[in-house]
């Protein structure tokens, strides 16, 4: 499930977008300007988001069940690829369509000065949710780049956040260099190309998310340190003669799945193997607490390069 640090950055977009996106649907309506239109609309599909974020952690978190025996952990992933649909059908949607009709029929905007202060206060409140993402999402970062963070990150409601707010504040930008331009040059036309700019934004925004959570959805390993580390174990573990294979995946973003082929040493009898077996599995969970489940085949070397053979 995602953590409590997760939870905390998404409730902070959650209200903040809900605040924002009423206001922005106001200054719309009163001024007639389409970026600021598909800015509401934008605020409106990313507070449905996060509370899609926040079903998917409470129905992750159940218990496994006789017809899902390795539990629900993988619905976050399904929700979160759900944001991502979203954000590309209705916010990158709707915001190119609303700026094509206004480049198609420009009409001047009226008291721009309500637009000015909507979108200066909606960089303030924005600016909040997206240092508490940006914060929450570092400190998972390490001496990683962060577009390598993200590649490797298993919670998607970090980077999905972090990728919303990121999007809004480029889209708030946008917007209101587009309505001054508007005014300034009196071409209300740039009005309605701001009002693309920003679908384009979500576009783009949604096709990395749906990309992220589509390795997710198929299954990712652990990380190479975790894998390093049980093959160390292996090794290290005097009942054991070989390490033949290992595979892990991702069940959850603390949930890993992870399945080993040994081959035993000869002359242990079958009490023998079931303690080194009890010992090894003890050793990895109490180094990774994310590792939920543990299988371990007995198989010889030799046999098993056989079966891969065949």
């Amino acid at each position: 499930m995602a953590t409590s640090g997760s939870k905390v950055v998404i409730y902070a977009a959650l209200a903040g977008n809900l605040l924002i996106a009423a206001t922005k649907f106001g200054a719309s309506f009163y001024t007639g300007s389409s970026a600021m239109l598909s800015e509401a609309i934008h605020s409106l599909v990313d507070s449905g988001n996060q509370g899609l974020l926040l079903y998917g952690i409470k129905r992750s978190s159940r218990p496994a069940d006789d017809k899902h025996p390795f539990g629900y952990g993988m619905e976050l992933y399904f929700w979160a690829f759900v944001v991502a649909i979203l954000i590309f059908a209705v916010g990158a949607g709707v915001s190119i369509y609303e700026g094509v009709l206004k480049i198609v029929e420009p009409h001047p905007i009226s008291n721009p000065i309500v637009n000015y202060v909507v979108l200066g206060a909606a960089i303030v409140f924005e600016g909040v949710a997206w240092s508490l993402a940006l914060k929450e999402f570092a400190a998972t970062k390490g001496r990683r780049g962060w577009l390598e963070t993200v590649r490797a990150s298993k919670d998607p409601t970090l980077f999905t956040v972090l990728f919303e707010d990121s999007a809004a504040m480029a889209g708030l930008i946008v917007a209101l260099v587009g309505i001054a331009l508007s005014q300034a040059l009196d071409m209300p036309w740039l009005d309605g190309a701001a009002s693309v700019a920003i679908g384009f934004i979500l576009a783009g925004t949604a096709a990395l998310l749906a990309y992220e959570c589509k390795g997710l959805l198929i299954g990712e390993a652990a990380d190479d340190r975790l894998t390093d580390t049980v093959a160390r174990l292996v090794r290290n573990e005097r009942g054991v003669e070989s390490l033949n294979e290992m595979r892990s995946m991702h069940l959850g973003p603390a949930d890993v799945l992870l399945a080993l082929s040994l081959d035993f040493r000869d002359g242990l009898d079958i009490g023998q193997v079931e303690t080194t077996i009890f010992r090894l599995e003890k050793r990895i969970k109490s180094q990774f607490p994310e590792v939920r489940r543990v299988f371990i085949e007995a198989q010889s070397k030799g046999d098993h390069r056989r079966m891969i053979q065949d």
